[in-house]
């Protein structure tokens, strides 16, 4: 089993959340990861990029070449954009269809949809909708890595325990709110 994963977004979106489900699961199955990160300053609305590589043999370097990545995850379609010359063939885009804006000149969202339709797996999913239909505007970040488990190869229980592992300082509240998430996410993936 090999898995590159590419995680992007704007500062505060949960990037970084997910990359510790998503850590702490494979770390549970008994896997191999590798993990870098890039962060932007989040109250300049700056760009945060996390690559993991997961795999069942050792994994000997952080770094994902171009055209290798299986699946880029974004909260945000012009930063999942700007990581397509990573992505495979075959690969994954999973991202929410929901724009942040905080750019001069930024793309109309047509001319982004337009440009994500060139990708042969592209899972587009209005996170902040859902999140706010469902009263769990923090959880927005669950609804997408629900969105994108099939294409991660990892077991849903896994991603359910994990959560419950790395929320649980938080209440068990918060722990069944993101499950929830997780779960709207896979449906809405469908």
């Amino acid at each position: 089993m090999k898995t590159d994963i590419i995680l992007a977004g704007v500062g505060g979106q949960g990037i970084l959340s997910i990359a510790t489900i998503i850590g702490e699961a494979v770390m549970n199955e008994g896997l191999y990861i590798k993990q870098a990160e890039v962060h932007g300053m989040s109250q300049r609305g700056g760009s945060v990029e996390s690559s993991l590589r997961i795999s069942s043999d050792p994994i000997y370097c952080d770094l994902i070449a171009e055209g290798t990545a299986d699946v880029i995850i974004s909260l945000e379609p012009m930063e999942a954009l700007r990581y397509t010359p990573f992505l495979s063939k075959e690969g994954w885009i999973i991202t929410s269809s929901n724009l942040f804006a905080n750019v001069p000149n930024y793309p109309e969202a047509e001319a982004l949809k337009a440009e994500l339709a060139n990708y042969p797996n592209v899972i587009l999913i209005d996170v902040e909708g859902l999140a706010a239909e469902n009263n769990m505007k923090k959880s927005g970040n669950m609804i997408l890595l629900g969105a994108a488990s099939k294409a991660l190869g990892l077991d849903y229980a896994l991603l359910e325990n994990a959560i419950a592992t790395v929320f649980a300082s938080k209440g068990a509240e918060v722990v069944e709110m993101n499950k929830k998430a997780l779960a709207i996410g896979v449906e809405n993936a469908k």
